[in-house]
């Protein structure tokens, strides 16, 4: 907005382009809806891996932790003799408001 309230345009992919740098320095969150649809926004729980719980109807998401996701995650790379693993896990479901 205010780009271009001073004359100023920018381009779509240098805005995904700097969303991705804020994603990759932890001060963003990178959340894939269930119709695949990549989303961003500001990471409260900056530098702590976490997953989300995501709304369905109103994109709405909740930070969560999940001590046995990363216990399962650790399990299956040992088993096939996997290292350095990463994992994201999202979570869909109806909220409380958008299920009243």
């Amino acid at each position: 907005m205010r780009l271009r309230a001073g004359g100023r345009s920018i381009g779509l992919s240098t805005v995904y382009r700097h969303l991705q740098s804020l994603a990759e320095q932890g001060e963003a969150d990178v959340i894939r809806t269930s119709d695949r649809e990549t989303t961003y926004r500001y990471c409260q729980t900056r530098g702590v891996h976490h997953h989300h719980l995501v709304c369905r109807r109103c994109g709405r998401a909740e930070e969560i932790e999940d001590h046995p996701v990363e216990r399962w995650a650790s399990a299956v790379a040992e088993k096939f003799g996997y290292t350095a693993i990463d994992h994201i896990v999202e979570v869909f479901g109806t909220c409380g408001d958008c299920s009243a």
